[in-house]
């Protein structure tokens, strides 16, 4: 056998990756990544008794060329003598309707797509074509992303379907670099196709892959994959001790004591609740304990969320009941005054808040219905400059030829929009339920209240917030937010509208 062969072959029985027997479906996408795992897995079956079948998605993203990439795939599998199951998606349309990048929309079409083709062909394995280049590339994706540990770590050998539980994903070729597979797929004369999209520098990724990664290796560190390697290693080794942890932690605090648990473990559960209330947990632990709990509860984690939630704890005041991680009610009668903030997670006509208390639980608590300040006022843009005062707020404004100078200064905030595209009228007024913006650069309308909770803007302050709409109601400026980008200035843009506000 080649060397990567013997390599693959002897990983995978090191590592249990699959049994004597297994039913195996190849996820193939007609690259050389793909390519190359299922002409190794094909040659390793007949030793290891391994029931083959490929699988491939046509994401129909690049026309022509990707039913090309369906044909290869179909070619080979039937060169091979292994079954081959194949779909379809529309990745585009799946991207714009849920407002996604095209490659998480693919990403997700195609974990579904694998997941179902399993499960309905009793398949318990999907096999994956990931290698050590892929691991690089995600570790700087994630890293400038702001990601922790655990997403630091990288893929995983073997892991869960994110669609189905239920289904195995195995990367046998993990520890593999790409430049090891094209020089196999060489030698042993394997046809694969190219995709162009991938020296598009449009996408982070590819700007990873092309630019900055070249640049580490010749710059600063010419053994950046071992060292990086070894990083994920320990960051991930790291994180999951902190994750045990905190679910031990979180386990203890949340059961009662009669579980069948033999009086020694009851005795060191108690020692546990003892030493280590809340606060003295390692701030490792403490995000782990509320990002679990924020995940039970539906709620994003972001870091901004934890953070709040994990520096200060609150002893909710109000009759009522709350919903805990794990779905029981609990009570909140008659507790001590509130000792800190609760978080808005959003949610109307009742705003949702995420409370932490003392002892370390999580629990979203139901406001009371907000109020909308329904006050508002016209203003007519004939003439070519004008002011106003609206609820605590002035703005001036003036219509000029695109290029003139902008208002002169007297503090405040200033924006420019295409004056014919606003229209002669405006309205201002505040955010009303049902309100929809397009912000710049976004290619449909979102709700102001996902743009609210998104940018982490107080619930009291949402309703002082003032907005400007054209005649026929379309929202155009959205104090402290971005502009329209139905409105803003383009080369086609005659007539400006300055627009300068200040607080009073």
């Amino acid at each position: 056998m080649s060397d990567l062969l013997d390599h693959v072959d002897q990983s995978i029985q090191n590592r249990r990756l699959f049994l004597p027997g297994q039913r195996i479906l190849v996820a193939v996408s007609g690259g050389v990544d793909s390519m190359v795992l299922l002409h190794l897995l094909h040659e390793l079956a007949s030793g290891h008794g391994w029931q083959l079948t490929a699988a491939h998605l046509n994401h129909q993203l690049r026309g022509r060329s990707s039913d090309a990439d369906e044909r290869l795939v179909r070619r080979t599998a039937k060169k091979l003598h292994v079954p081959l199951v194949t779909g379809r998606a529309a990745v585009a349309e799946l991207a714009r309707n849920r407002k996604l990048s095209l490659e998480m929309a693919a990403r997700q079409l195609r974990h579904d797509f694998l997941a179902r083709a399993a499960k309905r062909r009793n398949f318990p394995i999907v096999a994956l074509a990931h290698h050590a280049d892929d691991q690089l590339e995600l570790f700087f994706l994630r890293l400038l992303r702001g990601s922790g540990g655990e997403g630091l770590a990288g893929m995983k050998w073997r892991t869960r379907s994110a669609s189905d539980a239920g289904i195995q994903l195995v990367r046998p070729l993990l520890d593999q670099p790409k430049a090891v597979l094209v020089e196999y797929a060489a030698a042993r004369r394997i046809r694969y196709r190219e995709d162009a999209s991938n020296a598009v520098l449009d996408f982070q990724r590819n700007r990873i892959r092309h630019e900055l990664l070249p640049l580490l290796r010749r710059k600063y560190q010419p053994a950046l994959d071992k060292t990086i390697s070894r990083v994920m290693d320990i960051v991930g080794a790291e994180a999951e001790f902190a994750a045990r942890a905190a679910e031990e932690w979180l386990a203890w605090m949340g059961s009662p004591k009669s579980e069948g648990r033999s009086p020694k473990a009851e005795e060191r559960g108690a020692a546990l609740r003892r030493c280590c209330s809340f606060d003295q947990l390692p701030v490792a632990v403490q995000r782990r304990c509320v990002r679990g709990q924020l995940v039970g509860l539906g709620i994003v984690p972001d870091y901004e969320l934890v953070e709040q939630l994990r520096s200060r704890a609150k002893r909710p005041v109000e009759v009522g009941r709350a919903q805990s991680a794990s779905g029981a009610e609990v009570s909140r009668a008659g507790q001590e005054p509130a000792s800190g903030t609760a978080t808005n997670v959003g949610g109307t006509p009742f705003p949702r808040c995420a409370v932490r208390d003392s002892s370390g639980r999580v629990h979203v608590e139901v406001g009371a219905p907000i109020e909308f300040n329904s006050g508002c006022a016209g203003i007519e843009l004939e003439g070519k400059a004008g002011e106003v005062e609206f609820d605590g707020a002035t703005i001036r404004w003036r219509i000029a030829s695109k290029g003139v100078a902008a208002l002169p200064k007297a503090g405040g905030r200033h924006e420019c929009f295409d004056a014919d595209k606003v229209g002669s009228f405006v309205q201002l007024r505040h955010w009303q339920p049902g309100d929809r913006f397009q912000p710049i650069g976004m290619a449909c309308r979102v709700k102001l209240q996902d743009l609210f909770t998104n940018r982490k803007v107080p619930r009291d302050r949402r309703r002082q917030v003032i907005v400007a709409a054209t005649a026929d109601g379309e929202v155009f400026w959205v104090e402290g937010l971005r502009i329209s980008e139905r409105c803003k200035l383009t080369e086609e843009t005659i007539r400006c509208l300055q627009w300068r506000w200040e607080r009073l």
